[in-house]
């Protein structure tokens, strides 16, 4: 059943109707209709003992909403409904909004009476007050349901007048199995990409003998959208890494933030040297960047292009130099793209659709696994639908995954081929795209239809990550759960079938294999805008391209601010009635809350400017189950913020809140807290929901009850902290911080902690988590701690821990047991371990045998002796390797300078860092020699990158070198 769940391997149409409610608690096509039914039967128990005549008319309605519910469900698998069928679909759908807004706000008025538990008199005028209020709140909600069993009596009436559903049953519905292969498709190897990126790299590269070839190069790709110009962008990006001193890849979209565009590649060529500081505006960052770049040889990819304007801006960034410096746009308009290259039009590379032998490799790979895999019944077909898709390897990729789990017959494959059209045969436009486009989006169970559209709230080009839309999705009530089953993993793996559907792209692929974050591809998020607003699902506003101006309620609205000059809520807009509000960049006008009780998601990303009473109100919000404040100036949060009591996620990362208010403790459904280094409150043993802590300080001010109160959190999971004392000083009472610390993380070790990170400002010895952390915490599978604290030793528990798969530990000192303990972890998958010093003064070595499963490994040591070396057998699956070298100290071995590199085949990124201090030219480049003839043996495409370290530090010749134990390195 749990599988079922995460991969959707049910036909939605093989399911039982509790299965299909337990699908559509709140979707796009049937509104709130799952959930208001399950209220309904609630409503009817004895607890609320209703009025007898609404008690009969909440059984009609229930009635009758059962029947529009089975009505939508068969109207929504119908995949053009026309103008008729929609306005019924809209009717019910708003209806079901309507009602719920009703009863929830009943449900919450006779859930505030009076909690008072005075004695005698005061108690009797009490109830008395009570009793009042209640039959006054019975009568009302008495009134408002009579209205709403009118309308839906209307809406049935119409329904039959115009005989909707007996035209409904006589459609034809779509009848696809959603499974598809349970894996992450490499979008970066893409068939028939190896050709143009070839030529592209010598485009770039090309340099001549003239003066003029080495100055600053830009080369622009330009072609139609789907085409695959990111893509092939990011294998040339990819493939010169380490040729340049600096690069960055971003991307423009649209409508750009300028600003966030600068930051981001500020932060990609000069984090090492220089921190951002956050009040630069667009002509500061432009200047620190042309400093910084103005003798460095340079690569810079500006992704998506759509105007000359953004350009003339951003180009100011970069300077002219003699470094053979290149600038690589891509753009799908062709003035553009010449505007960018100058009067060099010979520095344009049109992209071309595949050809069709190309087009049929990836479309065979995609939809059988292998290009001699196709049925002999099918080519014929295959062959006519790759026509249609005219070589577009989005286009491709889409009907390939849709067809990948079909049943191999001609006749499902001709349905397809026939509900693709024509229109690809005569030209390339965007519509026709979308409408290949919505073949996939009508094949998604209700759902993913509903989980998918939603990602239309976030802006183009935004990089969404994983958890925090997940637990969107759950405040929304898109997922639901039976059995006790995890409503995260469950929405995990809705997030992982949309990106094996290819309708998201997956970013920062992990170790484990799971995606951090997805981006939304610009035809993909077209299509789920317009269906979007079609299905009054979501609003978006502030953007002159994106506004929606509803004439009706408004359910979920988007502003983005990005745009000041159109940052104005359009006047028509009825918002009283939003369930979610996200607002993204500088806000001048927000929307009020003061009458948004039915608000369930509030998503505030503004790191420049709020209100300071903007929250004020936020004690309304009783439906309110997502709080995300990334706003940097708020530094406290009101007191009544206990009264959330539907509240799930507060995420409070991006402010410089330091104390929580003392009513966070009431919140009882609370399951995830992230801070930054705010104050563990007082009484936190009460909130017994907590399923993650992150990341709380602890200090000299936290109180030791506090600290036992720790180790209550029995559904705890995830817990970050940052300890901010000397918590190894024994002196006074510190002792006792440490022992009731280390009690709570033993009693959380033994229930269901998964994960534990700490981070400290001192650099301070854990020895007091040697050995005492007894027993060990067997279900760990993610530990985390910073530089600032070590371990004398690796930990006696840590040997323990089977199923843990993320270590990132400190030992100092590092010696040839810290490896061999480590290897032997039997789940262990990316290992960073850093440290001051190694011992002994000679080469460490990585056994064979050891590390059997570890994907990715950094190790961190500038004082690292002769470094490491990998015997044969050692990290058979290890795909990243980051390693450090002292050239000094490797030379010394008397040019032995066989690290074994070439013993890991399954390396496919290795970057080694030189250690230059007292090494001398002749040195450094001999190691470099030697890395790059290891890396040689290994596969060619290995991604090769050698950076050095203390280069101005070299010794010149003739003068005195230091001996290497003579440094002492601070960092």
């Amino acid at each position: 059943m749990i599988s079922a769940l995460l991969y959707g391997s049910r036909d939605k149409n093989t399911q039982t109707p509790t299965q299909r409610l337990m699908e559509a608690v709140v979707c796009v096509s049937c509104g709130a209709l799952g959930s208001l039914l399950r209220k309904m039967g609630a409503l009817l128990s004895d607890e609320y003992k209703l009025l007898t005549s609404v008690k009969g008319d909440i059984v009609f309605l229930r009635a009758e909403l059962e029947s529009m519910h089975a009505f939508l469900k068969k109207i929504s698998e119908v995949e053009d409904p026309d103008e008729q069928y929609k306005c019924s679909i809209k009717e019910v759908r708003e209806l079901s909004y309507d009602i719920e807004d009703v009863i929830d706000s009943f449900m919450l008025s006779l859930g505030g009476e009076s909690s008072r538990n005075p004695r005698g008199f005061m108690r009797f005028i009490g109830r008395c007050m009570d009793l009042l209020a209640n039959a006054t709140t019975h009568h009302r909600f008495a009134k408002k349901i009579k209205v709403l069993k009118r309308r839906a009596i209307e809406a049935s009436s119409r329904r039959a007048r115009y005989k909707v559903d007996d035209v409904v049953s006589s459609l034809s519905r779509t009848s696809i199995d959603p499974r598809l292969p349970a894996f992450y498709t490499e979008t970066t190897r893409l068939v028939g990409i190896d050709g143009p990126r070839d030529k592209l790299v010598k485009l770039v590269l090309a340099e001549g003998e003239s003066p003029l070839a080495q100055q600053l190069k830009v080369v622009s790709v330009v072609g139609f959208g789907g085409l695959g110009k990111t893509t092939l962008a990011n294998q040339v990006y990819q493939q010169l890494e380490g040729q340049f001193e600096c690069q960055a890849f971003v991307s423009v979209s649209q409508n750009p933030d300028l600003k966030k565009i600068l930051r981001n590649i500020f932060s990609q060529i000069c984090w090492r040297e220089r921190v951002i500081n956050e009040a630069w505006d667009e002509q500061q960052l432009i200047s620190v960047i042309r400093q910084f770049l103005k003798d460095k040889r340079y690569l810079i990819v500006i992704d998506d292009i759509w105007s000359t304007s953004a350009w003339r801006i951003i180009k100011c960034a970069f300077p002219e130099n003699s470094c053979s410096s290149r600038i690589l746009t891509t753009t799908r308009i062709m003035t553009a793209a010449k505007y960018c290259s100058s009067q060099h039009h010979d520095h344009v590379y049109e992209i071309n659709p595949l050809s069709a032998t190309h087009s049929k490799s990836l479309f065979l790979k995609r939809a059988f696994g292998s290009e001699d895999a196709c049925p002999l019944q099918l080519r014929e077909v295959s062959d006519e639908i790759l026509k249609k898709c005219g070589g577009l390897p989005l286009a491709i990729i889409i009907v390939a995954s849709l067809l990948a789990n079909k049943a191999s017959t001609i006749e499902e494959w001709l349905r397809i081929r026939n509900s693709i059209g024509s229109a690809l045969e005569k030209d390339s436009d965007m519509e026709e795209m979308k409408k290949i486009l919505l073949l996939s989006y009508n094949d998604l169970p209700y759902h993913l239809k509903t989980c998918l559209l939603y990602l239309s709230i976030f802006p183009e080009d935004y990089e969404i990550k994983r958890d925090r839309l997940v637990r969107r999705w759950i405040a929304e009530g898109f997922i639901t759960t039976e059995g006790g089953q995890d409503p995260e993993e469950i929405g995990e793996g809705y997030f992982n079938d949309l990106i094996n559907r290819n309708l998201i792209q997956p970013v920062e692929i992990q170790y484990d294999g799971r995606a951090d974050a997805c981006r939304v591809h610009d035809m993909i998020l077209d299509l789920i805008i317009s269906k979007s607003l079609e299905e009054n699902f979501v609003t978006l506003s502030g953007d002159k391209n994106l506004n929606s101006l509803q004439h009706e309620k408004v359910r979920r609205l988007s502003l983005n601010y990005h745009a000041r000059e159109h940052s104005m809520i359009p006047s028509n807009m009825i918002i009283s009635h939003v369930r979610s509000l996200s607002i993204f960049g500088c806000v001048e006008h927000m929307p009020s809350l003061s009458n948004s009780q039915s608000l369930r998601v509030l998503d505030l990303e503004n790191r420049e400017v709020l209100e300071h009473n903007y929250l004020k109100h936020i004690s309304r919000l009783s439906q309110l189950k997502y709080l995300r404040l990334d706003v940097r100036r708020i530094t406290a949060l009101p007191e009544q913020l206990g009264a959330l009591q539907n509240l799930q996620t507060l995420d409070l990362r991006w402010t410089w809140v330091k104390k929580l208010p003392a009513s966070i403790v009431q919140l009882q459904q609370l399951a995830c807290l992230l801070v930054n280094s705010t104050e563990l409150p007082e009484g936190i043993g009460n909130m017994h929901a907590l399923r993650e802590l992150s990341e709380v300080e602890i200090n000299q001010n936290t109180s030791q009850f506090s600290l036992q109160e720790l180790g209550s959190l029995t559904k705890l999971r995830i817990l970050g902290l940052n300890l901010n004392w000397h918590i190894g000083n024994t002196n006074g009472g510190m002792q006792a911080y440490t022992d009731n610390l280390v009690m709570s993380l033993c009693k959380l070790g033994l229930l269901n902690l998964r994960s534990l990170e700490i981070q400290s400002y001192h650099y301070y010895s854990l020895d007091f988590l040697l050995d005492s952390w007894f027993p060990p915490p067997c279900l760990l599978q993610r530990f985390k701690m910073s530089t600032q604290y070590y371990f004398p030793r690796i930990p006696k528990w840590v040997a323990s821990l089977h199923h843990l798969s993320y270590l990132s530990i400190y030992p100092d000192p590092v010696d040839e047991q810290t490896f061999r303990i480590l290897g032997d972890l039997p789940s262990l998958l990316f290992l960073w371990i850093s440290s001051r010093t190694a011992r002994p003064k000679e080469r460490l070595v990585i056994s064979t045998n050891g590390f059997q499963y570890l994907k990715e490994f950094y190790f961190t040591c500038w004082d690292s002796g002769k470094g490491l070396t990998f015997e044969a057998g050692s990290m058979p699956e290890l795909g990243k390797l980051r390693v450090p070298f002292n050239a000094h100290d490797v030379l010394s071995l008397q040019g032995d300078l066989d690290f074994g590199i070439q013993n890991l085949y399954s390396l496919k990124h290795l970057h080694v860092e030189i250690v230059c201090y007292g090494a001398n030219i002749q040195e450094v480049e001999a190691l470099e020699d030697a890395v790059k003839n290891a890396a040689g043996f290994l596969s060619e495409e290995l991604s090769l990158e050698v950076s050095r370290w203390d280069e101005e530090e070299i010794v010149k010749d003739g003068e005195h070198k230091l001996a290497a134990e003579e440094v002492y390195f601070d960092y």
